[in-house]
């Protein structure tokens, strides 16, 4: 990829596989609040920050939809399911990781608040190789917004026309498109629709075939 100096990665579904966990605690709280359609709300906050994500609960659900409640029991199940299973590195994650890094400058930009974030990518021993991070309680609006992918860029000392974003969902390749970026996506839970293939420079099916093209 031609005048390409940066690699900015999204966090969850691309190196961590947390959107498992995740898909799994919203379908039991899901379960809990009684709520219908929950898949489809799953997708419609996928890479966004809590604000955001509260924002979009009550427009499906109603203004009075107690949704901090219910991100507070989702947040409890992943605590429990992390705590006895751990999180799994995406599959080549780290290899794909070390290869870039002597290429690029290697950032992250993800919509998960920096405790958890930091935490997460300590434990998976894959925080070293990102010259910078960018998480969502840094913005003010989240995913599909471009903020944080304007952020990520100046932070890595990069103009966003020398990025590329690696993302996973819908929502992410927005961010990064209106941001100005080349975005590859590497499908996790939602396969590309016609709106993001002509968003994306490339589509892969995993971070091994992500290495071939760059």
């Amino acid at each position: 990829m031609a005048d390409i100096k940066g690699i900015i990665f999204d966090m969850d579904g691309v190196i961590l596989d947390t959107e498992t966990i995740c898909f799994r605690t919203w379908e039991i709280a899901g379960n809990e609040f009684h709520l219908t359609d929950i898949e489809k709300a799953q997708h419609a906050c996928l890479g966004m920050n809590k604000p955001d994500t509260i924002s979009t609960l009550r427009r499906l659900y109603g203004n009075n939809f107690e949704a901090e409640r219910f991100l507070e029991r989702t947040s409890e199940l992943f605590s429990q399911i992390e705590t006895t299973d751990g999180i799994q590195l995406m599959p080549y994650a780290e290899e794909t990781l070390s290869c870039l890094v002597k290429k690029y400058t290697v950032a992250l930009a993800t919509s998960t608040r920096r405790e958890k974030a930091s935490r997460q990518l300590e434990n998976a021993g894959v925080k070293k190789y990102f010259s910078s991070l960018t998480f969502g309680d840094m913005v003010t609006h989240s995913k599909p917004e471009p903020e944080i992918y304007l952020m990520a860029c100046r932070s890595a000392g990069l103009k966003p026309e020398e990025c590329a974003a690696v993302e996973d969902s819908p929502n992410g390749i927005r961010s990064a498109y209106a941001a100005g970026m080349q975005c590859i996506m590497i499908p996790d839970k939602i396969q590309p629709t016609d709106e993001m293939r002509k968003c994306c420079t490339h589509i892969c099916k995993s971070l091994k075939e992500l290495q071939t093209i760059l």
